[in-house]
């Protein structure tokens, strides 16, 4: 009888073996497709539109993957799908604008160099900060109350939150502020300069180089820091990581903190790009999501390739399409990866979304 119960076993852990196998090998033979076709779309870009549509889109690629990045991180940790995401975006940008414009102005009348170079980047780390302090607000009054009373139909309740949250912020700035447009034409008031032929301003390069410097931050951080191991045993198995101690209410308002103030960082970099207005973070939602779902679920570090696949897609809309097409196209080829491989191209890390 034990012959026959091992026997049972073994065919019913098989089976699901072969499942994951085959699941993997799918997944994996999407990712290189999609990889694939977005270096040939690069390379077709580059001949017709030229170098500078490349760097463009390598450009916005960054900024997409660094949105991308702490959307997924506050999905894969605490399981909310984030439709205020945008809004953190939001505040980005008009934190920075608020910061700047008095520094720009004094630096007329003053003249000081040194408040040249250093003044965008304090407006930087003011929109940092305060991304990171209304994520901590956000999650301290609303989520963490919420998980106390119950846990059941989370998913859909959390979702409905998020979106509640950015119809308040939306319409509270509109009170507030009004529904003005406010930006800058750029950051360093210095003439492009040209390598290899592309004409790069100063704005484009820095806003890069921060999206990347912050993307490698947060890696490092998860990864060689005890805080981060913490944050990814959260993410995996939470009632395991609660009971070796792990402090799972501080873990959660952590990264709902740095999953804003990733957003505010890029609301901030883009202000010569995006102005600063009450609805001017849907844009940036949408290719946030169209990343995180193309990608998979909770995946940070698939996020990070799938901010460029989204902007290569977006590029080569607006050059062989046009500009109204720049949104339809990447949704059209998101479903169609999506029929193929539903848990995202290197596959969802959220456990158990599917079934919340």
């Amino acid at each position: 009888m034990a012959e026959r119960i091992n026997s049972n076993d073994k065919t019913k852990t098989r089976k699901p073996a072969k499942k994951r196998v085959f699941g993997k090998l799918k997944t994996r033979t999407s990712a290189w497709v999609v990889i694939a076709v977005t270096i040939g779309l690069a390379i077709v870009i580059g001949k017709v539109g030229g170098v500078a549509q490349v760097v463009n889109a390598v450009v916005s690629g960054g900024m997409w993957a660094l949105l991308a990045v702490g959307l997924a991180l506050i999905l894969g940790v605490m399981n909310i799908p984030n439709f205020s995401h945008g809004e953190s975006f939001m505040v980005g940008a008009y934190v920075a604008y608020f910061v700047f414009s008095p520094l720009y102005k004094y630096n007329l009348v003053s003249g000081s160099k040194f408040l040249f170079i250093v003044g965008p980047f304090i407006g930087f780390i003011a929109a940092a900060l305060a991304g990171f302090i209304l994520g901590i607000i956000i999650e301290r009054l609303i989520f963490s109350p919420l998980r106390k009373r119950t846990r059941e139909r989370w998913v859909m309740n959390a979702f409905l939150l998020t979106v509640g949250i950015s119809f308040i912020l939306t319409n509270g700035t509109n009170l507030v502020i009004g529904p003005n447009f406010r930006g800058i034409p750029r950051y360093w008031d210095v003439a492009p300069f040209s390598f290899l032929g592309v004409r790069l301003t100063v704005d484009r390069i820095v806003a890069f180089t921060i999206a990347v410097v912050s993307i490698a931050v947060l890696w490092f951080f998860l990864r060689r820091t005890k805080t981060g191991r913490a944050i990814r045993a959260v993410s995996q198995d939470e009632s395991g990581a609660d009971m070796v101690g792990i402090n799972i209410q501080f873990i959660h308002t952590l990264t709902f903190g740095l999953g804003t103030s990733m957003a505010s960082v890029a609301g901030a970099c883009l202000l010569f790009m995006f102005q600063a207005y009450p609805t001017v973070g849907l844009k940036p939602l949408y290719f946030a999501w169209y990343v995180v779902m193309l990608v998979g679920l909770g995946n940070v570090s698939g996020a990070i390739v799938g901010g460029f696949i989204v902007a290569f897609l977006q590029a080569g809309t607006q050059q062989f399409i046009g500009v109204a097409w720049e949104e339809v196209v990447p949704t059209i080829v998101m479903m169609l990866v999506l029929i193929v491989a539903p848990s995202g191209i290197f596959g969802s890390e959220v456990k158990g979304i599917q079934e919340q």
